[in-house]
């Protein structure tokens, strides 16, 4: 099979590496990509967004099987470009068509969905411009911490959680009356803080029939400690270790079999990737909110993870028979370490040469934002490169991530040290 592979992250080149190692896959192409995926498939440079330029690519290479890394060409429409030119309508595409990927691109259409399928989530209302004295009020009937979400796509910098209320208040015009955040706040969801600790479950669905992933959990703040600012994700373990049995049936009976359900009673057609942000509050699961692609860096944690052959999976996907397949899990724990640029998440340089990965044993190395310059592989992202690795428990496995990123060298670069410090 000739396969395509839309992204450059590290959740991209964790992907290609696992359709890499499978007997089913010919060629394997990776747009744009990035300095890692590089050596495994070949990149060819063609945004995610560029879908005229996506269609030639696959005429081209005779492309059997596409899958959609990041969530902007879903909530966009590209499996619905597929299905609706002549030329491609039967080239599966792995990623959700544009009605259901407004589970990730609108934060009100989740949380109707939920409401609608008695999906157990924090309460909730939506304001706009033009009722931003009820937002002001809605807020007075809360008790901090005031949680503010844009309702659009916004890079995962959309939501604010503060503490004093005059401050929300000040916070709810510049997202309604300023566009703080652009289009994406035009619409603001309030909602009840929930109090917890946060973990991701992953689902994969071809439309009636799912499996369950490894759940993950990963680290959003740069600072250490879980302060500063909120990133793309500074790391991430799987499984996470206060999942047993009895927690899990919770999150597949009261959550995961109502999301894919609830889907098809909506009919909004679905084949993908189901990423489920969730929290534990007491011993119940919350969801805070669906993502429809795999997350970044829990990718890089997961698909390790899995031993079945992927490409097998996808296929079944596509085709409907996901009942069929076997997902084997690799009982061992994996962490991922992401190395990101300095001042990252705010400004930062790119263009910086990186050493060291060359003396990396014993882990998985996965780009994120690098390209190849004059032969040299140089920064060219926030957060630049993910080092995964296995251990007995989550502890062992880290020490190995934190052994083989001291390896690495890029002037700025920083990571944190403390990933697991809540468990």
């Amino acid at each position: 099979m000739n396969i395509l592979v839309l992204g450059s992250g590290g959740r991209e080149h964790a992907i290609a590496h696992k359709i890499s190692q499978s007997p089913k896959i010919s060629n394997l192409f990776v747009a744009p990509g990035n300095a890692g995926t590089a050596n495994i498939a070949t990149n060819v440079a063609v945004g995610v967004g560029d879908f005229n330029g996506i269609k030639a690519l696959v005429l081209k290479e005779n492309i059997n099987l596409v899958v959609v890394g990041p969530e902007d060409p879903l909530v966009n429409g590209v499996h619905d470009f597929f299905l609706n030119d002549a030329e491609l309508k039967n080239v599966p595409v792995i990623g959700p068509q544009k009605a259901a990927a407004e589970l990730e691109g609108s934060k009100e259409f989740a949380k109707e969905f939920m409401m609608r399928h008695n999906i157990p989530t924090a309460a909730y209302q939506s304001f706009t411009s033009d009722n931003l004295k009820k937002g002001y009020a809605f807020l007075e009937t809360l008790s901090p911490p005031y949680v503010l979400k844009a309702d659009g796509l916004a890079a995962g910098k959309g939501v604010l959680i503060l503490q004093d209320l005059e401050e929300a208040k000040t916070e709810l015009k510049a997202m309604l009356l300023d566009s703080k955040f652009g289009t994406a706040s035009a619409t603001v969801v309030i909602e009840e803080f929930l109090d917890g600790i946060e973990l991701s479950c992953f689902v994969l669905t071809d439309g009636s029939n799912y499996k369950i992933l490894p759940t993950a959990k990963d680290y959003k703040r740069i600072g250490e400690g879980d302060t500063g600012l909120n990133t793309g994700g500074m790391g991430a373990i799987s499984p996470v270790p206060f999942v047993d049995g009895a927690f899990m049936q919770k999150i597949e009976q009261q959550i995961v079999k109502p999301t894919v359900e609830g889907l098809k009673k909506d009919n909004l057609p679905y084949v993908g990737f189901i990423f489920i942000g969730l929290i534990k509050v007491g011993e119940q699961p919350k969801v805070i909110e669906y993502n429809v692609r795999m997350g970044d860096p829990e990718t890089e944690v997961v698909i390790p993870r899995l031993k079945s052959d992927l490409v097998e999976i996808l296929v079944a996907m596509s085709n409907g028979t996901l009942d069929k397949i076997n997902l084997e899990i690799d009982e061992r724990a994996a962490t991922t370490v992401m190395a990101v640029s300095g001042g990252y998440p705010e400004a930062y340089e790119k263009g910086k040469e990186i050493s060291g990965i060359e003396n990396i044993q014993d882990s998985l190395v996965f780009h994120a934002g690098t390209k190849e310059s004059n032969g040299n592989v140089v920064t060219n992202g926030g957060r630049v490169i993910a080092i995964t690795s296995f251990g007995k428990d989550f502890k062992e496995a880290l020490q190995k991530s934190y052994q083989n990123i001291e390896k690495l060298h890029f002037d700025g670069m920083y990571y944190r040290k403390d990933l697991g410090f809540d468990l």
